[in-house]
């Protein structure tokens, strides 16, 4: 049996990928797929991608297209979720800051350098008209038990996340959450290394093709909404409006958002060039 990692965040975007591995469908086609999740977001992918902990990552748009032309040896194979992802801008629950302008110069939290909460923390500065050089600062924290320890503690400031991920931290009052920052494309891609492409285009897939008429019924899976909230410990009526929002796809990303987004992140000064849509996809 071809054995096949995995990787992605432990959040409910991925259920579906639980609830694959759960039925043994990968089993069934001779598939040993086993699924890690990483804490650390977008950043500890990327490194795992490299160092090949994995083969496979679910992974932020943004963060993977920038290390790609950083050069890590993969490529987007498929959109996952097309929808933005809602990025909730949070602070401590007894933090002095009332709205986004507060938050001018002062300390946020990032899971590490190019994750998802580091590329957001700039995009939401351009929203705001700050200045990129002058008024952004960071504080590393890892993950989001440590953007917790950072804002309660006070050694960082502000902290992005995806708002349905914090919402219990925002409703059991660890933190406040002052705006909402969406990502500006589709949020997550599934990325994978080419070396593990060159020599395993069937097995990959096969896998694909297993996930996509999961993700193309899920909304129709009975009482998922309840499933979800059990299982990721959220309130059902946040589930069902995140339901309501969230599309997955079964396609390629397209080139014109690839385009869309290496021209913000080249803006930003995030990546130091932008490369031909060839060097960032792979067409199965």
């Amino acid at each position: 049996m071809k054995k096949v990692n995995i990787g992605g965040v432990p959040e409910h975007f991925n259920l579906a990928w639980y609830l694959t591995l759960k039925a043994g469908a990968y089993k069934d086609k001779g598939i040993n797929l086993r699924w890690h999740d990483y804490y650390g977001g977008t950043g500890a992918m990327c490194k795992a991608l490299r160092n090949k902990d994995i083969d496979i990552a679910v992974i932020l748009t943004e963060g993977i297209i920038k290390d790609i032309i950083a050069g890590n040896p993969s490529r987007i194979v498929q959109t996952f979720v097309q929808t933005p992802l809602i990025w909730g801008v949070h602070v401590a629950s007894h933090s002095p800051y009332q709205a986004i302008n507060d938050l001018k110069t002062k300390k946020a939290a990032i899971s590490r350098y190019g994750s998802g909460s580091h590329l957001m923390a700039y995009i939401n500065a351009q929203n705001n008209n700050w200045d990129l050089n002058k008024d952004l600062n960071f504080e590393i924290i890892k993950n989001l038990d440590g953007a917790v320890e950072g804002l309660t503690q006070g050694y960082a400031d502000y902290f992005l996340w995806e708002k349905f991920t914090t919402k219990p931290l925002v409703d059991n009052g660890t933190f406040r959450r002052i705006d909402n920052c969406p990502s500006p494309w589709p949020c997550f891609v599934i990325a994978v290394r080419e070396d593990f492409i060159a020599s395993n285009q069937v097995d990959l897939r096969t896998i694909l093709d297993i996930i996509n008429n999961t993700t193309f019924e899920f909304k129709n899976i009975p009482s998922i909404a309840k499933t979800i909230a059990n299982r990721y410990e959220q309130q059902l009526e946040d589930v069902q409006e995140w339901l309501s929002l969230t599309e997955w796809s079964q396609e390629l990303i397209d080139k014109e958002t690839i385009s869309k987004v290496q021209k913000q992140l080249h803006a930003l000064d995030i990546i130091p060039k932008v490369v031909d849509y060839k060097k960032l996809i792979y067409r199965l």
